[in-house]
């Protein structure tokens, strides 16, 4: 089966597109392409995270996608899974913590999950990313893990997210101190990515320029 090398990114986050795109560079055959340039209301793949697990909520923003372009389209959901924490925030990891004045989402959802570990032994985590891949009416889906363990407070101004306290294992650093390039080279959508990609393969799915 020979496609279009276009493939969409069914995501309205800047720092995910570019994290995906640098991943993708270890596959040139695929040209990645931004929800807001093929998608005429992007805004509403935000609105189908509504599951309970990262698998129908990859599968809902992939299909709307494609149901909307027609292109190839990816999609992931990613989570953050403290152990302490009986595997929250989980699924709701971008909306953990109340929105706050003069404070970002994110920051927000960090000081709000080193309050509900503050006297906590354990700091075991790790970080989950599902991906799905509508193509042609195939659906493929993969996942990737990153263990590690939460900081006791932030580190670092790199990458996004939860990036400042998760400390992935064998590392002293966390996410938010590495280059782009270290985190990329360990990240769990990298090997939820190298996984998808397997499976792309194992179709007999080729990506082709017009």
């Amino acid at each position: 089966m020979r496609l279009s090398n276009k493939v969409l990114l069914a995501t309205t986050n800047r720092n995910k597109f570019e994290e995906f795109y640098a991943l993708l560079q270890a596959y040139p055959e695929i040209a990645l392409v931004p929800a807001e340039d093929l998608v005429r209301n992007p805004e509403q793949l935000q609105f189908v995270e509504r599951h309970s697990t990262y698998l129908e909520n990859a599968i809902a923003k992939a299909r709307l996608a494609n149901q909307a372009c027609h292109y190839p389209s990816l999609a992931d959901d990613s989570g953050l899974e403290v152990k302490a924490l009986g595997g929250k925030p989980g699924v709701r990891s971008h909306r953990y913590a109340s929105p706050k004045p003069k404070m970002s989402q994110d920051e927000a959802n960090v000081n709000f999950l080193l309050s509900e570990l503050k006297t906590s032994a354990s700091r075991e985590a790790q970080f989950v990313c599902t991906l799905a891949l509508v193509i042609e009416g195939v659906l493929l889906h993969a996942t990737g893990i990153l263990e590690g363990s939460i900081a006791p407070a932030p580190r670092g101004i790199n990458g996004f997210g939860y990036d400042s306290v998760f400390i992935p294992n064998g590392s002293l650093m966390t996410l938010a101190e590495m280059t782009d390039a270290e985190k990329n080279a360990i990240s769990h959508r990298l090997k939820a990515l190298q996984e998808l990609m397997a499976l792309v393969k194992s179709h007999g799915i080729v990506f082709a320029k017009p």
